[in-house]
């Protein structure tokens, strides 16, 4: 039977037979699929749509009563060409590894997706409107899904975000080190959860900053950056004014600026009184912001950006925080330009487990001839390789343009 429904009762499990509005209100190329996904449940819920129809015979009433699930099953596998759900649902809800270019091509939609969730919800919350938590968890969900997959891919590919979407996508990258970072520090599954929620809202009072000072891209002045440092605080009350409300999400708003000295801000906090919670939020907060690119600045090298934020250590971040938050990015995290001791540049491609100084890379540039060579995929953990890594290359000194698409494709 089909049924028209609001967008708020659409959850996981129905068959969506068609959106109440035109295509351009929604994100999806396609009007029929079973909605196995968290992330385009996700997607439904921050789009323009307010209503749609759905088949009670092929998925979810409701009410909760189950089509029969055989006969959803073999819908899903006769239409693959227009609802492949049933590989996607799978995907979502088990955590079975893949392999590092295999999740990327899934963790593609989960930013794509986030992004729409971040800026939905910022934009909501500049007309005081209270937060949906229900796309807040589903989203979450879908991270800590592809995190599980594989702990790097969706990290990775979230470094990439361009200046214009750096507020959005820094979310959800957060989101995603947190998630990381939960599971490296072995959190239960609910505190894992409880990280990825408070590092996606960590930055919610930026919503309450000047658009023309959030994307400035010069050096802010003395005035502009007062504005930019009541963040904190504005995102604490945005977070407390939401149904559900989690004192860890409010806390790490709050806190993510604070340093282990005091010297940080809004409220001058020292190592005594920082919770885990708040300073996991700054370590993975300062990564991704020095490693993406800025409205004022280009990103660093993620391994360079490390062995400056051990010198951190000393005074502003938690010491064993951040060593664990490294063995969850790499001691050469995905997109570092390195040097090898056969005399090339490379750039790393993925991790291996268990040898973090030996992950595979890309050579593609000689320093002896000073050139361009055919591009040879190499695992330094392998038994029969010779060579290894013996510096990190400053990006910035060799300005290669295509270093990015080597690891990340397209």
């Amino acid at each position: 039977m089909i049924k028209r429904i609001v967008v708020a009762d659409v959850r996981i499990g129905m068959f969506i037979h068609e959106f109440c509005g035109s295509w351009l209100e929604h994100p999806f190329w396609r009007s029929r699929f079973a909605l196995d996904d968290p992330v385009d449940l996700a997607a439904i819920r921050v789009s323009a749509i307010r209503e749609l129809l759905i088949d009670t015979d092929r998925g979810l009433d409701v009410a909760g009563s189950l089509a029969d699930e055989d006969a959803v099953a073999d819908t899903n596998v006769a239409e693959a060409d227009q609802a492949p759900a049933a590989l996607r649902g799978v995907e979502v809800r088990e955590s079975g590894q893949a392999g590092f270019a295999e999740e990327c091509a899934r963790a593609r939609r989960v930013l794509k997706a986030g992004k729409a969730v971040v800026e939905s919800m910022f934009q909501e919350s500049r007309l005081g409107r209270v937060v949906e938590m229900d796309a807040v968890h589903d989203l979450v969900e879908s991270i800590t899904a592809s995190i599980a997959r594989n702990a790097t891919s969706l990290i990775s590919l979230a470094r990439l975000k361009t200046a214009d979407e750096y507020t959005y996508l820094h979310s959800v990258s957060v989101c995603s080190l947190m998630v990381a970072l939960a599971r490296e520090l072995r959190f239960d599954e609910p505190a894992v959860r409880q990280a990825g929620v408070a590092g996606l809202l960590h930055d919610m009072g930026k919503a309450m900053v000047p658009l023309e000072i959030l994307n400035k891209p010069g050096k802010l002045t003395d005035a502009e950056f007062a504005v930019i440092r009541r963040h904190p605080r504005a995102g604490a009350e945005i977070v407390r004014r939401a149904s559900d409300c989690d004192p860890v999400t409010v806390d790490v708003c709050l806190h993510h600026h604070e340093k282990l000295d005091g010297t940080g801000y809004p409220d001058a906090l020292d190592g005594n009184t920082l919770s885990l919670f708040a300073r996991m939020g700054a370590v993975c907060d300062i990564y991704d912001a020095i490693t993406s690119n800025r409205p004022y600045k280009s990103g660093w090298d993620p391994s360079m950006s490390l062995r400056r934020m051990e010198e951190w250590t000393r005074g502003h971040l938690d010491r064993a925080v951040f060593h664990a938050f490294v063995k969850c990015v790499g001691i050469y995290p995905v997109g570092s330009l390195v040097r090898l001791a056969s005399e090339r540049i490379a750039v790393v491609t993925e991790q291996n487990a268990g040898a973090s100084l030996a992950p595979r890379v890309k050579a593609f540039y000689a320093l002896r001839s000073g050139s361009r060579i055919p591009t040879e995929t190499i695992d330094l953990a392998h038994r029969s390789c010779k060579d290894r890594i013996i510096a990190v290359e400053p990006r910035e000194k060799w300005n290669f343009a295509d270093l990015d698409a080597m690891w990340a494709g397209g």
